[in-house]
């Protein structure tokens, strides 16, 4: 991650490697863009936005969300060279706007030393939201490359408050942590791995930790968890993590489904379905990124997660269809497709979390292809039992530009889930609504709490980069969940 400071020299006086600028649509400056352009000559400046095109292959500059063209400052600035990034229209600017800005020039401006951006001025928020934007465009996930890409060492961005840094470098660092941990190769990263390196992670940051093994899941009777873990070599866990300052008021639960790798179990996924089944953990990676930066944010209240970790392997000793699992506090679930194993860990861990008796809990997951089939790429959805907690989520994903769509928890679907031999069965035998069925799932283990599920199969993952999202794990829901917990603190 670059190092990024808050900073008063404009783009105009700089001596950066780079000066980034901005324009919105129809080419339209601001009172910075204006004086770079003056000072390098403004016919000369729109005549090289004209003929240079865009890196991003879309044609003629023109200020449009996305675009992005550098040129040389010709020796007339103090800059060695400008780079022009496009805002859109201008009355739709806004903080996600900047956000999204900043991280096509992260991504653009690799291998130039230091770089200053000056492209936020007039909206509100645009310090934090530049800095965040930028820090998450300059992710890469380089650890296993011999030939690792440049990146941008020095970043300053101009306006910006020190609190505002300071809290994008927060936001920012606790997703790149969440990537990071998704991106890994599963061989190396199982159960036990994860539950040893966030609880080094959480212990750093000041949180409480404990990890049930296969002895602690059995005698709490965690027959979900222990149950799809049994096909696997590496055994599974669950991470309980707590924050609780002093003067804490109010208290809330996070949950996290946290498979390692999902081949489907005896239900197998085809070669193409289990390539990037290694981000089958990514919500419990938000959960836990989320959980060890909150004492760095410090509000007063008090969160307490569990991560169901396990790997979803088709061993002897694997998930059978047919086998009836008894969860904790009791409830059964008829089990007739292994490949919807993420729904019976989070059980054991929404029924344990329900009996804390949180003010509210969420719980994270990438839990359904349907989910994706229904909102595509971009979009997570969320289904509640309480409208109020459910507006909650949806203005975080405003303000963090996580976007999260509502879907209804359509009772009547609830039949469709009735199994002769156990409480419920884990697939409802239609292809139709699986991602309210599954939501209605989980419901049955959360009793009166106050609950809300994210489904986040589609955002989790990116095959291609965009703005700020890298290729790969992209970190969604940490954000969101932290705007949540601090707006809950007050």
């Amino acid at each position: 991650m670059p190092t990024i400071k808050s900073g008063t020299t404009s783009a105009i006086e700089s001596k950066a490697d780079l000066v980034v600028i901005a324009a919105t649509k129809g080419t339209r400056l601001g009172v910075s863009a204006a004086a770079v352009a003056a000072a390098l000559d403004d016919q000369t400046f729109r005549t090289h936005l004209a003929r240079a095109g865009t890196a991003d292959g879309s044609g003629v500059f023109d200020g449009n969300q996305g675009q992005v063209t550098t040129m040389p400052s010709f020796g007339k600035i103090a800059a060695t060279a400008v780079m022009v990034v496009g805002l859109g229209a201008a009355d739709k600017v806004n903080a996600e706007t900047l956000r999204r800005a900043a991280g096509v020039a992260a991504r653009h401006a690799r291998g130039f030393g230091s770089v200053v951006l000056d492209i936020g001025e007039g909206i509100e928020g645009a310090g934090r939201a530049v800095a965040e934007g930028f820090l998450l465009g300059s992710y890469a996930f380089t650890r296993y490359l011999s030939a690792k890409p440049g990146a941008s060492n020095q970043v300053s961005v101009t306006g910006a408050s020190k609190e505002e840094i300071d809290q994008a470098k927060i936001y920012a660092e606790a997703t790149i942590w969440a990537r990071d941990l998704v991106n890994e190769p599963p061989s190396g990263r199982g159960p036990q791995v994860v539950a040893e390196q966030s609880k080094e992670r959480a212990v750093a940051a000041g949180l409480k930790v404990k990890i049930l093994d296969e002895p602690a899941l059995a005698k709490e009777g965690m027959d979900g968890i222990l149950t799809v873990g049994r096909g696997s070599t590496s055994p599974p866990r669950l991470l309980l993590l707590t924050y609780e300052p002093k003067g804490a008021k109010g208290f809330v639960g996070l949950v996290g489904k946290g498979i390692t790798f999902d081949s489907g179990g005896l239900s197998i996924k085809s070669g193409e379905g289990m390539e990037t089944m290694k981000m089958d953990c990514s919500g419990g990676a938000a959960v836990i990124a989320a959980m060890t930066a909150l004492p760095a944010l410090g509000p007063k209240i008090k969160v307490v997660a569990a991560v169901a970790l396990a790997e979803n392997m088709p061993g002897g000793d694997a998930v059978k269809p047919g086998d009836v699992i008894r969860h904790y506090g009791g409830r059964t679930s008829e089990v007739l497709n292994t490949d919807a194993e993420g729904r019976l860990v989070l059980a054991d861990a929404l029924a344990w979390m329900a009996e804390q008796k949180p003010d509210a809990m969420v719980d994270i997951a990438t839990l359904t292809g349907a989910m994706a089939v229904a909102l595509g790429g971009r979009v997570a959805g969320v289904l509640s039992n309480r409208p109020e907690l459910q507006n909650e989520l949806l203005a975080s994903s405003e303000r963090t530009g996580e976007p999260l769509w509502a879907m209804p928890l359509v009772h009547d679907y609830r039949k469709l889930m009735s199994s002769s031999v156990a409480d419920i069965k884990n697939i409802s035998g239609t292809r139709r609504g699986g991602a309210i069925t599954a939501g209605l799932f989980l419901r049955d283990f959360v009793g009166d709490t106050s609950w809300a599920h994210l489904d986040i199969a589609g955002p989790a993952w990116e095959d291609k980069p965009d703005h700020y999202l890298p290729a790969g794990a992209t970190g969604y829901g940490t954000r969101l969940l932290l705007d949540w917990i601090v707006g809950r603190a007050g």
